[in-house]
Parts: C-alpha cells; sequence; structure tokens
C-alpha cells in the first residue's frame, strides 16, 4: 500500500496491519516458556480481526520447501520475535520508572495496539494520553471493553494523526506541559518522513517540562545501507515466490513499503544538543540484556535500531 501526506487505514491495513504484526509477536512471547513479557491481551486483538499477513512472526510452522531453501530463516523469525519482546520490555520498565519517581502524565505516540494502559501496574493518580489515528484507538478499546477488561489507570485517547495538530489535541484533552511528563515513541521513526521527524520532536520539547522523560525506538545506521536494504528485499522476495508455490493462502509481510528512507537527525544527538541526559542503547544490546540474544546466523537480520531514553534537566 503506497503511502500518501494524509493517509488512513482500517486496523487490517496498512499501518494498522503493521500493529497487529507487533501484537502477534508480543502473543507469541507470552505463549513462551520463558517469556519476558506478559500481554495476554495481544492474542484477544488477534482473535477479533482472524488469520491474516500479521501473523507471519508468530505461525507455528512452515513449509519444509521453505525452510530447505532458507534454512535460517526459523531462527530469524524468533530472533525478531525476542526484538519485539525485548522493545516492549524496554519501554514498560521506562514507564514504571519515571512514574514510580512521581510523573503522573504518560504519552503514548503512536500507541497502536500495545495495551500498556490495561497491562502496566500504573502508580496511582497516573493519567495514560494515548495518540493515535481514530480507527485504531477504537478498535483496541471496543475489542477489550467487549471481554470486560478495563484499564489499569485513567485511560485518555486521543484520536489524531500525529502529523497533523496533535499538540492541541492533547492540550484540549487535559495535558499539562508545566508538569512533568513521560512519553514513548516506539515502532513510530520509519513512518514519519524525516521532516515531520523533526516536527514531531520539536513539539515534544515544547510540551515538556524540566524533569520529563523520552523514550525513543530510533533508527540506526543500518537503516539507511542501501545494500543491506537490498539484500533483505531479495531474500524476502524469495520467501514470497516459495509461500506462492507452496502455501498461496499464505501472506508475508512487505512493512518496508511503508516506510520512508530518508536521512534524518540522529536522535540521541538531537535532544543532546538541547540539554538533555541521553543514554543510547543498540538493539543487540538491549536483547543481550534481557537473555534474548539472537543466534550467530541472523545476528545481521536483526533491526539495527538505537533505543533512546533521555531526561529533561536544567533550570
Amino acid at each position: 500500500m503506497v503511502r500518501t501526506d494524509n493517509d488512513s487505514w482500517e486496523i487490517t491495513e496498512s499501518v494498522g496491519a503493521t500493529a497487529l504484526g507487533v501484537a502477534a509477536a508480543r502473543a507469541a512471547e507470552t505463549r513462551g516458556e520463558h517469556p519476558l513479557i506478559s500481554d495476554p491481551f495481544a492474542q484477544v486483538f488477534l482473535d477479533a480481526v482472524g488469520d491474516g499477513v500479521w501473523n507471519w512472526h508468530s505461525a507455528p510452522q512452515l513449509p519444509p520447501e521453505l525452510i530447505e531453501a532458507e534454512p535460517t530463516l526459523p531462527l530469524q523469525m524468533q530472533a525478531m520475535v525476542s526484538y519485539m519482546a525485548s522493545r516492549t520490555k524496554f519501554f514498560d520498565h521506562f514507564f514504571l520508572d519515571a512514574t514510580g519517581t512521581g510523573i503522573r502524565q504518560a504519552v503514548i505516540l503512536a500507541a497502536g495496539l500495545d495495551a500498556r494502559s490495561w497491562r502496566l501496574p500504573w502508580p496511582d493518580g497516573v493519567t495514560v494520553y494515548e495518540l493515535d489515528q481514530t480507527r485504531v484507538l477504537d478498535f483496541k478499546a471496543a475489542t477489550l471493553a467487549e471481554h470486560g477488561f478495563e484499564p489499569a489507570c485513567h485511560r485518555v485517547p486521543v484520536a489524531v494523526d500525529l502529523r497533523q495538530d496533535w499538540p492541541t489535541a492533547l492540550r484540549q484533552a487535559g495535558f499539562d506541559p508545566t508538569a512533568p511528563s513521560v512519553w514513548s515513541a516506539e515502532g513510530l521513526m520509519p513512518y514519519l518522513p524525516a521532516a515531520a521527524q523533526d516536527l514531531l520532536f520539536e513539539r515534544v520539547l515544547e510540551l515538556t517540562a524540566n524533569g520529563s522523560r523520552v523514550a525513543v525506538e530510533a533508527l540506526g545506521p543500518k537503516f539507511h545501507d542501501t545494500q543491506a536494504r537490498e539484500k533483505r528485499r531479495a531474500r524476502m522476495d524469495r520467501v514470497r515466490e516459495i509461500m506462492a508455490r507452496v502455501d498461496p493462502q499464505r501472506e508475508v509481510p512487505r512493512t518496508d513499503e511503508l516506510w520512508y528512507f530518508e536521512d534524518r537527525a540522529d536522535v540521541g544527538d538531537w535532544f543532546r544538543r538541547r540539554g538533555w541526559d541521553v543514554t543510547v542503547t543498540p538493539t543487540d544490546e538491549l536483547m543481550a540484556g534481557y537473555g534474548r540474544a539472537a543466534a550467530k546466523e541472523v545476528e545481521d537480520q536483526l533491526p539495527g535500531n538505537l533505543f533512546v531514553s533521555a531526561q529533561r534537566s536544567g533550570a
């Protein structure tokens, strides 16, 4: 699906389908023998929409013809589940650590289908603002409500496209920019043009008081490596060709068609230049720290993202 400046989507389409894909990875990790995270709500979303391309990384088995042609594919798929679990763990800890110090406003940019408002043990008095497109937020809330699940915090959905005037919508929803807040931008950067990324952070800067914290899943140099991108696409094209022959009913995701491959600012440096205290953790270090290091054979196939945590300090 080709991206346009003002595109929108159903939960099973375009960027919406990627949210289901991440939910499938969280569900797969939750079912594991020693799960790093527990997200019982992820499977609820998957059950609501049925089977689809989003179930690729959590599928129980692959056709033998595919494994023969791509013997490391099962390892790569497991590594992606571990990556998503590690990413989730990082942001979970970031929010709980910040609110544990007394911050009472949390903002989730591009909230997608992560049910943090329901599944985390939020301290009393925390308000969580979830920003995303209307169809995504409505699907999430309605699906969980149908099963009798209630948020574990004061949840405020803010239905807005992040390419539009979301700061006004956030303020109108009750957000107080004079009080400290904690923010996340998870799984968002590749879906924004470079100019939109800059604008997003400039707006965050305007809305954050001293003591506020921001965590970002930022794009690393690997994202802009043309050779690595071409190699990945060629490999997935081979997978699609084989699947089309042996199991034509099964779709293989192609999320990179939704991404913006543009040179952009280094997120850690962006915040440092504005006086924030910054820590950057590469993907391999993050996963190793959680005991989820990828197998050697597929290390080069993991996202080369950087996990940035920043705190605003100063007078």
